[in-house]
């Protein structure tokens, strides 16, 4: 009798080395996936942008000397939001916290349109010839990675 009782206590001993081993390497996996980013586009920028939000629409904050990823994406500038539901989901949560975002947007998007002249944004508008096409820039659109809260408040 104690012979099958070592074997069975041996086997539940394997048994749980085997679970406790595939555990670590699933863990492993998982935070040597999170580190690795997706690529980015050849077209496009990845970029990190402190600011607000409301709705799907983000407005950047002021720009810090730490911040290499920040492209040249003025305080104030207006960004349309796009991401998975979830994730959007949980900004909409912070909604009036400074957060930062991480994100992909395509290269030219990511400077200010037209000439900014005394702090005001002159950009061309609607077509004059009637037709009543908009031949202006659109607003520019974030593919929305990652966020997370960042230090600074929120203007109402």
């Amino acid at each position: 009798m104690s012979l099958a009782y070592n074997r069975s206590e041996m086997m539940k001993s394997i048994f749980a080395s085997s679970a406790l081993a595939i555990a670590a390497a699933c863990a492993c996996a998982v935070s040597v996936g999170a580190q690795e980013s997706k690529p980015v586009p050849k077209d496009s920028v990845r970029v990190f942008i402190p600011g607000c939000t409301k709705g799907a629409v983000f407005t950047a904050g002021p720009r810090t000397e730490d911040q290499p990823g920040r492209a040249e994406i003025p305080e104030g500038a207006h960004l349309r939001m796009n991401g998975p539901k979830k994730l959007m989901a949980e900004i909409k949560a912070h909604e009036g916290q400074m957060i930062e975002i991480t994100g992909l947007m395509k290269k030219g998007q990511e400077g200010p349109g037209g000439v900014r002249i005394g702090g005001v944004q002159i950009s061309p508008g609607a077509s004059s010839s009637g037709s009543g096409a908009f031949l202006g820039p659109q607003q520019p659109m974030i593919d929305v990675e990652s966020w997370r809260l960042a230090v600074g408040t929120c203007r109402s």
